[in-house]
């Protein structure tokens, strides 16, 4: 058997219990990577190293108590991972390895995880593609369109099933947007809960996770976070202490202990107010038909769930669009500002010239994003607990080269298929995507959900009642 495919609270149940071992299924994974990567793209790096930490992980003490024992992790090329050079998807960038772990990798370390390789990315992450000059990213569900970005490999590499968990980031949908694309759940955590990437776009970046079921999802959350409620969240929507020890029985021989039943493997009954907007952008920008129908029929699974659905009308106001644009090519030319513009990408300096330029005419989107964090959000928002939207606005574009194009034709083609997700890192607020459907043309259809801050309980276990009604599936040709 190979433990490639299995979920990560499998792997680790079966390590912490010695069904096997953590380098057994460091070893199968390896073996995936080799026979799907190629295909698919996802990997800049997959560590040599992965093998001997792994038989490392199986000679601690505390191995029973890991949470993410012996589980295979893919980490996004802009955290850093000591002893690896940190990329970022450009030759520019210094190839010197990063001395110590990015906050987050440490406490997958702690908690067991290995990380099996570093994943591929759009140059300085700038963009809703998966090309760069290490390669380009490919969806798994159709080689001929890109994964999506700027996540790119990380959401491949669980899609495709070389990994159960990917880390990524998200500072304008770059979680979202990739999990959309290739068919997989991601958050992206409000601020504050984990430690964010340390180019963090003036706050709108946050480190999150990437799986195919909604429970593993939890389970790395509540790691990343360094908060164990997290994890059984999903079940109630809310945050769940830990089961308390087991109990030791009056009528028990001193060895016997009584244990509690296990718990139920679905989620559980709760009662949320959610309102579903299948087209909730400005004015001018068009939404998938199939994508909108995709919303209704998501809303309707919750409201036979027990929650109380409303549609929303309301779009999203046009000056917040324009912010969000206006802040995303300023943290463009602020992420290309160290490096010299001739070592680039033509897309890359294209981006860096346009956000400079605003700048110089003071429109960098700081107004707008402060009018909408500290009240327009709120009112936008109204009464719901929760927001269903589409999580993409079309079909994902070609799996080309973009960055050797110029920064106009790359920033119109992401505005027209990824422009659902950017207003949710300006208030810094949860969001995740959930896959329910698939599109007439054979690729994925997901959906975002969005709650107030705190919010991610609940986001969760709305996700675990949709895949509940709508269980994930492998891609055609990446079935285990």
């Amino acid at each position: 058997m190979s433990w490639a495919g299995k979920s990560a609270t499998e792997i680790a149940a079966a390590v912490r219990q010695g069904r096997t071992t953590a380098a057994a299924v460091i070893e199968d994974h390896l073996r995936a990577i080799a026979e799907r990567d190629r295909r698919v793209g996802a990997f800049r790096v997959v560590r040599e190293r992965a093998l001997k930490e792994a038989e490392e992980i199986q000679d601690r003490p505390n191995l029973s108590e890991l949470p993410l024992a012996g589980v295979p992790v893919a980490v996004k090329d802009n955290v850093e991972v000591a002893g690896e050079p940190m990329r970022c998807g450009s030759a520019a960038t210094p190839d010197d390895p990063a001395a110590a772990d990015h906050e987050t990798v440490a406490r997958l370390r702690a908690a067991g995880a290995v990380v099996i390789g570093l994943t591929n990315v759009p140059e300085l992450c700038l963009v809703g593609f998966g090309d760069s000059t290490y390669g380009t990213v490919r969806s798994p569900w159709d080689l001929t369109r890109t994964a999506g970005g700027s996540s790119s490999g990380s959401a491949a590499a669980v899609s495709a099933g070389m990994v159960p968990l990917a880390l990524g980031n998200d500072g304008m949908g770059s979680l979202r947007i990739p999990a959309a694309c290739c068919g997989v759940v991601a958050i992206k955590p409000g601020t504050g809960l984990v430690p964010p990437p340390t180019d963090h776009w003036r706050g709108l970046s946050e480190n999150g996770p990437i799986a195919t079921n909604v429970p593993d999802l939890a389970l790395m959350l509540s790691v990343l976070a360094a908060d164990p409620s997290l994890a059984e969240s999903w079940r109630t929507g809310r945050r769940t202490e830990p089961a308390p020890p087991p109990l030791r029985s009056v009528w028990a021989d001193d060895e016997e202990v009584w244990e509690p039943p296990p718990p139920k493997n679905g989620p559980e009954p709760f009662d949320l107010r959610v309102a579903y907007a299948p087209q909730p952008l400005p004015v001018g920008l068009p939404m998938d038909a199939e994508f909108r129908s995709a919303v209704r029929g998501a809303a309707e699974t919750l409201r036979r769930a027990g929650h109380t659905v409303v549609e929303r009308a309301d779009r999203l106001p046009m000056w917040l669009g324009n912010a969000t644009i206006a802040t995303w090519l300023s943290c463009a030319a602020e992420s290309a500002a160290p490096y010299d513009p001739r070592t680039l990408e033509p897309r890359t300096r294209g981006l860096a010239r346009a956000g400079r330029a605003l700048k110089r005419l003071g429109m960098t989107g700081a107004q707008g994003r402060d009018r909408w964090r500290d009240y327009g959000a709120d009112q936008w928002f109204g009464d719901a607990d929760v927001l269903l939207t589409p999580t993409l606005a079309a079909t994902p574009p070609g799996a080309e080269r973009w960055g050797e194009r110029g920064a106009l034709r790359n920033a119109l083609v992401n505005v027209r298929y990824a422009s659902v997700t950017g207003a949710w890192n300006m208030c810094g607020w949860p969001a995740m995507s959930v896959p329910v459907a698939t599109h007439s043309a054979g690729v994925p259809i997901a959906v975002q959900l969005i709650a107030p801050p705190g919010g991610e309980p609940h986001l969760l276990g709305l996700a675990a009642q949709l895949q509940a009604a709508h269980p994930p599936i492998r891609p055609p040709g990446f079935s285990v």
